[in-house]
């Protein structure tokens, strides 16, 4: 017991290794000490914060809030609120907690508001997908009956009327695809990650959504050729980028020069805490999907990485849900914003970069 006291972790440390982050203000309201995650957060150095008004570093949104920060003896817990970074408007859970033997002096904490969020949303796939998971087999075996029975019948109608036992045929198929994803949506397992190409990866996937038809939306690519490459399963990561890439062409089709970007770009320092492993994955490589459509729903988009929430008339809120699996299970990170200036919405997607010389 003497031996683990004596190498205790002192302060610095503790506070360095928080994964939400950390700000210490003066009495003057100047921003004194910065811990790592509020240089992943905010994306710049310590350096560039310290010394600099904590209402100067952080640009919040929210004017109610702006006036509560200026109080540099009251207490603020606010959950959901607007801050800037990088000329993106970004929600966060902001803490003010004055220090009592230090007059003026406060703790500022920050913590992105989604992220939060994760340890209920993950409940919510455990317990919400885990009985159609179980069901599912029984549920494909009478299906794969109507199925066969629909073919049977088909052969003794006449051409006329063969529709509607297609209907049939396709309808069960339908279904059963569901149940696929419904199944890997509950899914605990993971696929193992190996060194990636990301631009060919991103490549297959674009050939994949063109196939199937652009709908006279434009699919540009920006990519950083130096990029190396990623720590990821092949397979789930095409599967993540056709979808992003095809929701973005179902959005811009609706407008008049529709178009989707995808960019690629290595982001210096960026670190993601892995909860469910203990530990902070490093993310430096950014994926973007831009689309120039009319964005998703104010009243949704705050939950459109959940089950059974769509946008689409015909959506079934299954597709950015696997996405999100995916994408954590490859120890990455996903979100969206909406630049209302531009026009523009953008998924960003960040992965760790793979080891050299192997995984």
């Amino acid at each position: 017991m003497e031996a683990a006291a004596s190498i205790r972790p002192d302060a610095a440390a503790q506070i360095g290794s928080l994964i939400f982050a950390l700000m210490l203000v003066d009495e003057r309201e100047i921003v004194v000490e910065a811990n790592q995650a509020t240089e992943h957060l905010l994306g710049r150095g310590a350096k560039r914060m310290i010394g600099r008004p904590v209402l100067d570093v952080l640009k919040l949104v929210e004017p109610w809030v702006v006036e509560r920060m200026r109080d540099t003896e009251g207490a603020l817990v606010a959950r959901n609120v607007g801050l800037e970074i990088s000329g993106h408007e970004r929600r966060v859970n902001l803490t003010v907690s004055p220090m009592t033997n230090y007059p003026g002096w406060r703790v500022i904490t920050i913590s992105d508001a989604r992220r939060d969020e994760e340890g209920r949303e993950e409940k919510l796939d455990a317990t919400s997908l885990g009985a159609p998971s179980i069901l599912a087999h029984e549920i494909k075996n009478p299906l794969a009956a109507i199925r066969g029975a629909g073919q049977l019948i088909s052969r003794k109608l006449k051409p006329e009327d063969k529709r509607l036992s297609q209907m049939i045929t396709d309808e069960v198929d339908r279904i059963a695809r569901l149940i696929d994803r419904m199944q890997q949506l509950g899914s605990t397992a993971s696929e193992p990650v190996a060194p990636v190409n990301l631009h060919e990866a991103i490549r297959s996937a674009i050939a994949t959504v063109q196939t199937a038809g652009t709908q006279g939306v434009r699919i540009d690519e920006e990519f950083d050729p130096s990029l190396p490459p990623v720590l990821a399963n092949r397979d789930a990561l095409e599967q993540v980028l056709i979808n992003l890439i095809s929701n973005a062409r179902d959005a811009a089709s609706a407008m008049d020069e529709g178009e989707v970007v995808v960019r690629t770009r290595f982001v210096s320092g960026l670190a993601f805490s892995a909860i469910r492993f203990g530990q902070k994955v490093k993310l430096p490589i950014e994926i973007t999907v831009s689309d120039n459509g009319a964005g998703i729903a104010p009243k949704i988009r705050d939950h459109v990485f959940e089950p059974f929430i769509s946008s689409k008339k015909s959506g079934q809120g299954l597709g950015l849900a696997l996405v999100r699996k995916l994408v954590r299970d490859m120890n990455g990170r996903i979100g969206h914003e909406r630049d209302s200036g531009k026009g523009l919405t953008h998924f960003r997607l960040h992965l760790p970069r793979a080891l050299e010389g192997g995984a």
